[in-house]
Formats: structure tokens, sequence, C-alpha cells
């Protein structure tokens, strides 16, 4: 008996083969899973706020004190903090050039007085002489006009005594008001121009609790309101009344200095550091919503959050604008409207359309 081979057994074999390991490499499921969330239903609320800054307590007249005449610093007796009483000795320049240039001067009044008295007498001489005819009425009218320039200069000569007599008694700076010094910005041997600050004194007297406010806050500082500061070394809180708010921003920090004075009788030091509070007020959009951080997320230069479809039970991206942050929320200024629901929990694991589920809380 005689067998033919045949190869379409062979071909099966190989093809069932195939199939198999097919079979073993096919690819696991790539289905998103489906992620519990939690949501919360925004609504508008209201919004009230209180502003604290921080500032100092000043005097309500500083003067930056300096000698009116230019000159070699000679001693300077005031010291930063000290107290001093009106007409108490700051500072003194070196005043040799200045009595030198006095004493000259004196010099020269005196004998400017001497050519003033020889030209009186000489006029009253020559006028006896022209009442008796023999001088002419033209002579007598030069020996007039000889007093009259003698009178001039020796006049010239008396107020140039008195500024020389004055510029002497400039170089001793003293206090024109009693106060205390706050500071000092000249040493001993310096040369000072004349006008150059030497010391800065605050007179006694009323106190103000200066601060300084952003140009977003200046709208709720006007002359006239309540303000309330407490001294941070005490505790103790002063009422207190705005003064003057500057009328332009400080070129470096881009704030506006708001001056509040305090009553009479308030015991502040000067330079404590003390807070400063606005009464409670609503700003000009008093209906906000409220997000807590943990529902924001940035992409592409933009804060976004989830919005869950509640019909789909799908998440999609929305961009919003925060504005400002209030404790552990966030103020969102546009981008949400009154009963969407926002995911609050787990925004960084989201993707756009995923399918979610709402937790539920163990009991």
């Amino acid at each position: 008996m005689q067998f033919s081979f045949r190869p379409f057994g062979a071909r099966f074999l190989i093809l069932a083969f195939l199939a198999a390991l097919a079979a073993c490499n096919k690819p696991e499921s790539t289905e998103v899973p489906l992620r519990s969330v939690k949501v919360l239903t925004v609504a508008y609320a209201q919004r009230d706020v209180e502003f604290e800054f921080s500032g100092e307590i000043r005097a309500r007249i500083e003067t930056a004190l300096g000698f009116r005449v230019n000159g070699k610093l000679l001693q300077r007796p005031a010291e930063i903090g000290q107290r001093v009483k009106a007409g108490q000795l700051l500072a003194e320049l070196d005043p040799m050039d200045y009595r030198l240039a006095a004493a000259a001067s004196s010099a020269q009044l005196a004998s400017a007085q001497t050519n003033r008295d020889l030209a009186a007498a000489d006029l009253q001489r020559y006028k006896g002489l022209f009442d008796q005819g023999f001088i002419s009425s033209a002579e007598l009218e030069r020996r007039e006009s000889i007093f009259k320039a003698a009178q001039a200069q020796w006049q010239q000569a008396q107020a140039q005594n008195s500024v020389q007599g004055n510029q002497s008694s400039y170089t001793r700076l003293v206090a024109d008001a009693p106060g205390v010094v706050t500071s000092v910005d000249a040493n001993l041997g310096q040369v000072l121009a004349a006008g150059q600050t030497v010391v800065r004194l605050a007179m006694d007297g009323p106190r103000d609790a200066v601060f300084s406010v952003p140009e977003d806050k200046l709208k709720f500082f006007a002359k006239g309101d309540a303000l309330q500061v407490r001294l941070w070394n005490d505790a103790t809180w002063l009422q207190a009344q705005v003064r003057d708010v500057a009328a332009s921003a400080d070129p470096i920090t881009r704030t506006f200095l708001v001056k509040a004075a305090l009553a009479d009788n308030a015991k502040a030091v000067l330079g404590a550091t003390v807070t400063v509070q606005l009464a409670a007020k609503q700003l000009s959009t008093s209906q906000v919503i409220k997000l807590p951080t943990s529902a924001l997320r940035f992409e592409g230069g933009k804060t976004q959050v989830w919005l869950l479809d509640g019909a789909s039970m799908t998440v999609q991206p929305r961009v919003v604008e925060v504005t400002v942050a209030d404790g552990n929320d966030a103020v969102v200024n546009s981008g949400l409207s009154s009963g969407d629901q926002v995911v609050v929990s787990g925004v960084h694991v989201l993707t756009k359309g995923q399918k979610v589920s709402l937790f539920a809380a163990s009991k």
C-alpha cells in the first residue's frame, strides 16, 4: 500500500500556531479608571474685609536742621534719642574766620563813621562861609554831595557789619523748640555746606501714625476717616483720624503715604511700630465666589478648574480669574456662575472628558 505526502496538514499546523501566538500577545485594555471626586456647588457670598497695615509713630513736625553758613564742624553735643530744650546747643562750626570777618567789618564801620563825621563838620563850616559870602553856592553844593556820599558809605558799612555779626552767630546751631533728636547726619571735622542737614529734631506736640497703602486700597482712605492704631509693645489700642493722604506714589515702592493724627493725650513713643486697622468695609463688588485653593490648577499660563457635568458624569476644564486670596480660599472674579459644580480634590490626576463618580464618605 502506497502513501502520498500532502502539504495541507503542515500549513494548517503553522496557521494554528500563529493564531495561538497572537492570542498570547493581545494588548491589555487602556480604559481610564473611574475616579471618585469631591465637588463643591459654588454660590455668591458676601465678602467683608478688614485692612491692616504696619506703620510707625512720628512727630507731627520733624525738622532737618543745618547751618546757614559754610564751615568745619567743631563740636556736636547732640546725639540720637537725646531730649533737648529750646535754645540748647546742638552743633557748632569753627567760628574763627567769621570772627575775623566781623572784626574787619567793625573796623570798616568805624572808618566810615569817621569820614561821615568829618564831612558833616566840613559842611557845617562851609555853610557859615557861604552865609558870609566867602564861597559860591557851587562850592557849598559840592560839600553837601561829599557829606551825602559819606553818609551812604556809613550806612552801607553799618549794614555789612550787622550781616557779619549774624554770620558769626550762625556758627552755633541751637534747637528752635523742645523735642527729641531723631537723626545725626554729620560728624566732627566734616566740612559742611550751608543748609546741609546736621541733625533732625522731632518737635514735642502732636503725634501721627504713618503707614503706606497700595494703590488698589487707596480708595478706602479719605481725610477724616476713623482708624484704630495698636501699639506692638503693649497691645494698646488708640483712636486716630486720617489727616493727610499723599497725592502721588512713592517712586520706589509705588505706595501712597497716609498720616493719621493721634489724640493729644496719646502716649506713643517716637518710632514705635504700630498696626493700623480700618473698620470693615465692603468691596465695590460685594458678591464674590470663593473656592478652596485645592480646586485650582495652573496649565498653559492660565488658572483652571474642573467642572462636573452631572448628566454625563464627566469633567471639563474651565478657565477662571482669581483676584485675591482670602485665608485658605481664592476669590474668583470671573469664569464661574452660581450653581456650577467644581471638583475640589484630585484635580491634578483628571483629564478632559474623564468619567468620575461622587465621593461618598465611609460611615
